[in-house]
């Protein structure tokens, strides 16, 4: 990618992250599963050119960074404190967050529960977790791999016959080959899957949703029409749990599966762009 990369300890955590634009105000960029930092290889040089410094980490076991051994280290509340350290080695006090998937679960928490640290928030495919109800049919269906991905065993499935389930998965997402040979490295599969087994555990499946403070910043929701995995409800009952002066806004993209920063990237770095401006 050419990007400038460094590795800082956080919380115990070695982690490798991308830090391009100097000076300028800060956006920390979360990735979710199974990506990387590299996700956000669209998104970096227009908010680089912008004026903006683009911080974006590969999380806890993913990518380059440190994965830890235990399940318990990938819930999205314990990752909280390696943003807060993240930002605290880098000098900055407050940033804009952006998180997809996973990463914007963790990006709602983090402005949730740390607001002191959070000038902007954008959220692109996950709705508040607060805005979670019990899963519908339509949920379920989609979330099939999330249930296969608890059990012993969920990592020889995924890697058989060359991969298939994962690919039939992704659903012809062009990273794939990317996906395959990073998750390929040793424990790399386990540290993924962590994430579901830590933060999404069957017996939590119906279980009330968390109680979160409501988000004090101005946040940004986007949501995609083509999302094989995500229905479009909890990102729409969020705006209930959006509670600061700046408020609100809603942005559904067509045309777009649930990578939208590889499928729509300049609408969403014009969004980006306007809304953190």
């Amino acid at each position: 990618m050419g990007f400038h990369t460094r590795r800082i300890e956080a919380y115990g955590i070695s982690y490798h992250l991308i830090d391009e634009g100097g000076q300028g105000p800060a956006v920390l960029l979360l990735h979710g599963f199974p990506d990387t930092s590299s996700l956000w290889r669209g998104q970096i040089p227009a908010l680089v050119a912008a004026g903006f410094r683009a911080i974006a980490p590969d999380l806890r076991g993913r990518g380059q960074t440190q994965a830890p051994a235990n399940v318990a280290d990938y819930s999205i509340g314990g990752m909280v404190p390696d943003l807060v350290a993240l930002l605290d080695a880098l000098g900055i006090e407050r940033a804009h967050v952006v998180g997809h998937d996973f990463g914007a679960a963790l990006a709602w928490v983090f402005a949730a529960l740390r607001p002191d640290r959070v000038n902007r928030l954008v959220v692109l495919s996950v709705g508040h977790p607060a805005a979670r109800g019990k899963p519908t049919l339509e949920q379920l269906q989609r979330s099939w791999y999330r249930i296969l991905f608890q059990f012993d065993g969920a990592e020889a499935l995924v890697q058989q016959d060359d991969w298939y389930l994962f690919r039939e998965l992704l659903h012809g997402n062009d990273d794939v080959e990317e996906y395959i040979a990073d998750l390929s490295r040793p424990g790399a599969l386990t540290a993924g899957l962590s994430w579901y087994r830590a933060s999404l555990p069957l017996n939590q499946m119906l279980a009330p949703p968390p109680g979160l403070p409501a988000v004090q910043a101005p946040t940004l929701g986007i949501w995609s029409s083509g999302d094989n995995y995500l229905t479009e409800e909890p990102m729409l009952r969020s705006a209930d749990l959006v509670k600061g002066p700046g408020g609100w806004r809603y942005e559904r993209f067509e045309d777009a599966s649930h990578w939208i920063p590889l499928d729509q990237p300049e609408r969403l770095n014009q969004l980006l762009l306007e809304f953190l401006s």
